[in-house]
């Protein structure tokens, strides 16, 4: 990350201070009767906080795991309230003092008789890490200032980037190179250096020399070390208002916390708010003042999820008995679907895909270690103004986790992962990008035609096989974006043309169409009776909004829709009966059949193509329709409903735009044939020329734009002519 965690040793002369503020050298007897009085109650509470009647949850945690012990807060509180507040107060004081009690707790409990001359056999004293938690609500990242310093936080965030495991010494052994004198100077926890002494306290016998100035020497290998990595946390994606840059803040964990978090992973830390030396300041000299860097050291950890739980799954029996009930109501489908953007009028097939989006399928672990994705993903394709981004705007606030990003401002490095040198260490590490970031929830890209080719290549690995591969400077890793994509595009022209055949309309390449479960076409249809109808609808939604509280609070429905799916994501897992299974096979085969003939009787493949994915997108969409109901298996009748999901999205959608092979005319086959020879004088063979640059001449010519593309699309079936770079040139061949 940067040269403060190197390891460094810093010259200083203040006194340490002691745990109730006090100065080493002010109060000696008052200070270690505190302390003393401290360590007792911090024994007493471990040995004997119960929770149930003969449960000593602590005691029971140490001799199962002797290394490191969860404590909540709470408990502690109960207990004695007077020690929460020290903690919160002085953390870095008396957190030692906490985790010496822990481990001489250890070695009480772990005595035992000698079985032949009955004499007690102490074990050896071991670390104990003490790990803490609270259910106090975190703090804004924003807000944490100097008020907070050596104080108690918590904080929650993304993590973005992890540095290598790094050796902290927790002790230097000082040598003295006039003397050979041996002397144990402990260091600051954290990113803190030592504090050496500037003399020898060796007496010089007489005849002797006595010791210089800054005498030592370190000795590396008779020093202690414990392992420490350091994190950078960014804000979570909801938490940073409109037009700001997200704030980060560096992490500082050790012992058995190292490499438990991985870039992209949502947490919630409670830790102490401290400062460092930056390496790169030139105030590293003795008395000199400086502006130091704020880090986390942190104590404790929670939060750190997989992608199916989607956050700590807390959740009251009252919550938990609300939804149970919900779920074995009537119509649970269409009462989940009338609660999905409810703003927006019509478009009832697509609230559907959104819904089976939210609630996602099952993912499955194949024997030879195969992963098959849950997670769905949709394309809306269409008109402007069909309330395409609504939807994504929609999904971005129900989700439990999302990540919003537009085409065009996104790089392949920002969705996927990027590797970052540092400046000061010179060191790799990888940032997360939406992808990683979305790990777990949804990934909500608008204008997802107008991204760079290059760019959309690189999330082809991401949509199927859940997975970003790296492989730059040296660091070649693989990280997790199991994450469904709820896409939104504009045709090439702008609006959807029937005119035009299917692939002129969708101008994407089939290879990223295929990663899309349901793919719909959005139109804005011209209707007196719906016109009037959605205009109605819209005032009325202007009317009744809540002018003050429509950008920031989300609804009670919203939030109960949160839960609900939360739930559900993390409860059931549903899988196919044999029936249904049976039913899904049957229709799949007649799919193909479909789809083959088509292309038989047009003599050209269809713009979308119908492969295996389609049929496990198909399965995805029965487990969630039945994830939706809290059911733990998915029946014909779900099967049914994600078929004709199926049928009016991507199976229209491949069907859609004009058959060229119909309805031509002797005059229109005429104009077709001149079109043709004007396109052989403006290619020779083996050059190409752009596509919109063609029609324009042609058109210039008198030729109707209609006639040219058919003439080309008749000319690519021939083999005569190429599209290249997803249609926007053209080459010809022959």
């Amino acid at each position: 990350m940067s040269g403060w965690d190197e390891g460094a040793v810093y010259y200083s002369d203040q006194a340490a201070v002691l745990g109730d503020g006090t100065a080493a050298g002010d109060n000696p007897d008052a200070s270690a009767a505190t302390r003393h009085s401290v360590l007792r109650k911090f024994k007493e509470f471990i040995r004997g906080f119960q929770t149930t009647k003969n449960t000593f949850p602590y005691r029971e945690s140490l001799v199962e795991n002797p290394k490191f012990i969860a404590i909540d807060l709470e408990d502690l509180d109960a207990f004695d309230n007077d020690l929460p507040s020290l903690l919160r107060s002085s953390p870095a004081d008396f957190l030692p003092l906490f985790e010496t009690a822990a481990a001489e707790v250890v070695v009480s409990l772990k005595s035992k008789v000698s079985g032949e001359t009955g004499e007690m056999e102490e074990p050896e004293t071991s670390d104990v890490q003490v790990l803490l938690t609270s259910k106090e609500d975190p703090v804004s990242m924003r807000s944490l200032g100097a008020q907070y310093i050596s104080k108690l936080v918590k904080i929650s965030g993304i993590t973005i980037a992890a540095s290598r495991t790094k050796a902290k010494a927790i002790y230097v052994t000082l040598v003295c190179k006039n003397c050979k004198n041996v002397k144990t100077v402990p260091c600051r926890a954290g990113l803190g250096g030592a504090i050496v002494p500037r003399y020898c306290d060796h007496e010089a016998q007489p005849g002797e020399e006595p010791c210089p100035l800054d005498p030592w020497l370190i000795a590396p290998d008779r020093s202690k070390y414990v392992d420490q990595q350091t994190l950078k946390l960014q804000e979570n994606p909801e938490d940073v208002p409109t037009g700001e840059l997200p704030r980060n803040i560096l992490l500082s964990v050790d012992r058995h916390l190292v490499q438990t978090i991985v870039p992209g992973s949502r947490l919630t830390i409670l830790g102490i708010y401290s400062v460092f030396q930056s390496a790169n300041s030139t105030a590293l000299r003795r008395g000199a003042i400086a502006v130091r860097q704020p880090y986390i050291r942190v104590v404790g950890i929670e939060g750190a999820h997989e992608a199916n739980s989607r956050g700590p799954a807390t959740f009251t029996a009252e919550e938990i008995e609300d939804f149970k009930r919900f779920a074995t109501e009537p119509n649970v489908y269409k009462r989940i679907c009338s609660k999905i953007a409810p703003s927006i009028f019509g478009h009832d097939d697509v609230k559907k895909a959104v819904a089976c989006l939210l609630f996602g399928g099952s993912r499955k672990i194949l024997p030879d270690g195969v992963k098959l994705r849950g997670d769905i993903n949709v394309l809306l394709l269409g008109d402007p103004s069909t309330a395409k981004s609504q939807f994504l705007k929609f999904v971005e606030k129900t989700a439990p986790i999302a990540v919003y990003t537009s085409g065009k401002g996104s790089s392949a490095a920002g969705l996927t992962a990027s590797v970052i040198r540092d400046g000061s260490s010179r060191e790799f590490y990888l940032e997360g990008g939406a992808m990683v970031l979305a790990d777990g929830g949804v990934v909500c890209i608008d204008e997802f035609d107008k991204m760079r080719p290059e760019d959309r290549v690189a999330i082809h690995e991401a949509m199927e096989q859940q997975t970003i591969s790296i492989a730059k400077a040296g660091i070649t890793t693989v990280l997790n974006s199991r994450a469904s994509v709820l896409a939104a595009a504009n045709p090439p022209s702008g609006r959807y043309d029937d005119l035009k055949t299917a692939q002129d309309n969708i101008d994407l390449q089939t290879t990223i169409l295929s990663r899309f479960d349901l793919i719909f076409i959005v139109k804005d249809i011209r209707m007196y009776n719906q016109d009037k109808i959605i205009a109605s609808h819209i005032i009325k939604v202007h009317a009744s909004a809540d002018a003050v509280s429509a950008d920031s609070k989300i609804s009670k429905e919203e939030n109960w829709l949160k839960r609900y799916i939360h739930y559900c994501r993390t409860e059931c897992h549903p899988r196919l009966t044999e029936s249904a299974a049976t039913m899904l096979q049957n229709t799949y085969v007649t799919i193909r059949q479909d789809m083959r003939q088509q292309a038989n009787d047009t003599g050209e493949a269809a713009a979308i193509p119908i492969t295996v994915r389609q049929l496990e997108a198909i399965v995805r969409l029965s487990e969630a329709l039945a994830k939706m109901k809290l059911s733990h298996v998915a029946t014909e009748e779900n099967v049914q409903e994600a078929i004709r999901l199926f049928t009016v999205s991507t199976m229209d959608a491949a069907r859609s735009g004009v058959n060229q092979q119909i309805n031509v005319t002797p005059d229109m086959a005429n104009e077709i044939k001149q079109a043709e020879t004007q396109i052989r004088r403006r290619i020779g063979i083996g050059n190409h020329i752009s596509e919109r640059k063609l029609i324009d001449e042609l058109t210039r010519m008198g030729m109707n734009e209609s006639t040219v593309r058919r003439a080309l699309i008749i000319m690519h079936q021939r083999d005569e002519v190429e599209y290249k770079r997803e249609r926007r040139l053209i080459f010809r061949k022959a």
